[in-house]
């Protein structure tokens, strides 16, 4: 596990790949026995020092869809994807003691927090999440409905595939292109006639558009294609996943 964030409001961070019960992947899924990734996530649950039944996941779609989750979603997608929240990538929560959850393995996470409103959220953002602009719809969400303040949002952004590994067609590359934001974190190898894209920094720049300030973001610059201990989809297509979380206590 790798802390992003240990105070006493909020902790946030990422299970890592390993070499026991199924390389500590955390999906149902994806995995050969649904009883080892249940006991995976006991384990982060009692370094959390929580129950399982405090953690909330999302069936994630690649969709910008955003969930306020309520004492009422408390369980939801811990034991089973049949009561996870169906078709979301953004979840955010007022609660205390709540552990929000994103899998990825290869695409950006966001997890980040508003002290001053005691808010807390994940974001999952595969390269068609950022396309569809979650992470910038969710903090135009954040300020628009729950009465953020950019200056007080803050942002990390995790462990996610390189710049070097993320390799696409000209497809993707025009969807990007089409944010008209995105071309400085775009380049066109030649020799491959790949175009290579920093899913992240283009995410990182999604918070900026709405003047979250660049000190209040924190990039994890780690690529999962080339951290022994990253989950890669790209690399290999059966891996498992990490668990983005974070927890306001």
């Amino acid at each position: 596990m790798k802390l992003y964030l240990d105070t006493p409001q909020v902790i946030a961070g990422v299970t890592l790949k390993s070499n026991h019960n199924e390389c500590n992947n955390m999906a149902l899924h994806v995995c050969e026995d649904s009883k080892t990734i249940i006991n995976n996530r006991q384990q982060l649950a009692k370094t959390l020092d929580v129950s399982l039944n405090q953690f909330v996941c999302a069936n994630q779609t690649h969709s910008a869809n955003i969930h306020r989750v309520t004492a009422d979603d408390l369980g939801r997608g811990a034991f089973t994807n049949q009561d996870a929240i169906p078709n979301t990538d953004a979840l955010y929560t007022c609660e205390k003691n709540v552990v929000l959850c994103s899998f990825t393995a290869d695409c950006v996470p966001v997890l980040f927090f508003d002290n001053t409103h005691s808010l807390i959220g994940a974001i999952h953002s595969g390269w068609q999440g950022t396309v569809k602009e979650i992470t910038k719809k969710t903090m135009y969400h954040l300020i628009a409905n729950e009465g953020c303040l950019p200056e007080n949002i803050h942002v990390m952004i995790g462990t996610a595939l390189s710049q070097k590994r993320f390799e696409v067609d000209q497809d993707v590359y025009d969807q990007f292109l089409s944010l008209g934001y995105a071309n400085e974190f775009m380049y066109f190898n030649a020799e491959t006639n790949k175009y290579h894209i920093d899913n992240q920094q283009v995410v990182k720049q999604q918070c900026l558009l709405h003047h979250i300030p660049e000190h209040n973001i924190y990039v994890d610059t780690s690529c999962t294609y080339d951290d022994e201990q990253g989950f890669s989809y790209r690399q290999d297509r059966s891996c498992g996943r990490h668990l983005n979380f974070i927890m306001q206590k």
